[in-house]
């Protein structure tokens, strides 16, 4: 059974038994989180829309880690004013297993 879901301001496809990388979410390692904006169910005979969200269904997840990406670079530049500025970012996720899709 397949699922999009809303988190983040982004929608992630996420099917039972996967581990996805979303925006950092309250809560440490282990901790249990329910996601309510699910936008999609379905599977290979039956299909479910929202409009733009199911009522009743959610998606069942346990937090697997905290973390931050790899160092993503960047440069500002004003031409002709002699300006130029590198600059960093590393963003912080959060790793959640999909356990149930209802």
């Amino acid at each position: 059974m397949l699922a999009i879901i809303k988190t983040g301001g982004k929608q992630y496809k996420v099917a039972e038994g996967d581990k996805v990388k979303v925006e950092k979410l309250e809560g440490e390692a282990g901790a249990k989180i329910t996601f309510e904006e699910v936008l999609f169910i379905g599977d290979e005979t039956a299909v479910k829309l929202g409009a733009p969200f199911i009522t009743g269904a959610k998606v069942e997840a346990t937090v697997v880690d905290q973390g931050r990406h790899a160092k993503v670079w960047g440069i500002k530049h004003k031409a002709k004013k002699r300006y130029k500025v590198k600059f960093g970012h590393k963003q912080t996720y959060s790793e959640v297993l999909i356990e149930k899709i209802a």
